[in-house]
């Protein structure tokens, strides 16, 4: 008699049940030769991470990590529960608690917290949405990053409509970034600060940014997304992760601002469209509010709307609209 034949793979939507936890993605260490491959990718420019004396003298400790390279870090762990997802609709509330340095260990548990079935569509296969919950650590348990992110998934084949019918409109909505965080730092460290600009100041980033090395980045980051990596899954074309989009955005912000020292957290991050390999991102960045920081610097609440020129031609097409918060 044969042995028989499992698959390595994650959950079907209609696998998945409100409150399940997935705490067992690989706990992954920030490392200098992640953090150059990554900049190499996205293009990361904040003097916090690009000037490691800076971030030693700023911090006490050091080099510090690229905000971006962290956030990727989690959520590629938190996709052990969206193996097969078809779209992340949203990120909200992501915020830092603490700024991780290279050398420090990631470990992030992601929760269910909320299920909402699609409306079938005729000839469509049957999708939900799944609410998750994501929270790293690191390795002394000291909480780094809590935001919530929303991933369509389809139903297993053959499988029957669910009764999930949950509310998704206000998980993770009203978080605010707390300066806590900035507690203990030596602002001091910091260059002269340039003011910061008035609120409702538009920038338009002048020259795009092509999008390459995809697969690379979700390797990099323990992205288990198939979309990602197989181009079957992807409908005959692999599609980007959405952390690379904001990576790129997030480089164009820092030269949209010079005196950006680093994110601090996202109050909303919609990806309203899909992008391929090959695409060349554009932003404008707008100024929403300007508050007051430690030391004489100032936080600034910053939307940035990003659109893709295709490598076939056609019309600019908006694929993010990316609200955060910047130190200055």
């Amino acid at each position: 008699m044969s042995a028989p034949t499992t698959q390595a793979r994650g959950p079907w939507f209609d696998e998945l049940r409100r409150g399940q936890v997935f705490d067992s993605a690989p706990a992954a260490t920030l490392t200098s030769g992640g953090a150059a491959l990554h900049q190499a990718i996205v293009g990361d420019r904040l003097p916090l991470a690009t000037d490691h004396e800076l971030g030693r003298r700023l911090a006490g400790r050091g080099p510090l990590a690229h905000p971006a390279y962290v956030w990727d870090t989690s959520i590629g762990q938190s996709t052990q529960a969206t193996h097969f997802v078809r779209a992340n609709l949203f990120y909200r509330g992501l915020a830092f608690r603490r700024l991780p340095a290279l050398g420090d260990t990631l470990s992030t548990t992601t929760t269910v917290v909320g299920l909402r079935q699609n409306t079938p569509r005729e000839g469509k296969p049957l999708t939900g949405l799944a609410a998750l919950r994501i929270s790293t650590v690191d390795q002394d348990g000291a909480p780094v990053l809590d935001y919530h992110r929303c991933a369509m998934l389809p139903l297993s084949p053959g499988t029957s409509p669910t009764d999930h019918a949950d509310d998704l409109s206000s998980i993770g909505s009203g978080a605010e970034v707390a300066l806590g965080m900035l507690d203990g730092l030596d602002v001091s460290a910091l260059p002269e600060r340039p003011a910061p600009p008035a609120v409702g100041t538009t920038i338009e980033v002048v020259g795009g940014d092509v999008v390459s090395s995809a697969p690379e980045l979700a390797r990099l980051t323990l992205n288990l997304a198939q979309v990602h990596h197989d181009a079957r899954a992807g409908g005959g074309r692999r599609l980007v992760y959405g952390g690379h989009t904001i990576g790129i955005a997030a480089a164009q912000a820092s030269r949209a601002l010079p005196g950006l020292v680093t994110i601090l957290g996202w109050r909303s991050c919609d990806h309203t469209g899909p992008v391929h390999e090959g695409d060349t991102l554009r932003s404008t960045v707008t100024v929403e509010d300007v508050r007051p920081g430690p030391g004489g610097t100032h936080v600034l609440d910053l939307r940035s709307v990003v659109t893709a020129d295709a490598t076939d031609g056609g019309d600019p097409r908006p694929v993010l609209d990316w609200r955060f918060a910047g130190w200055c």
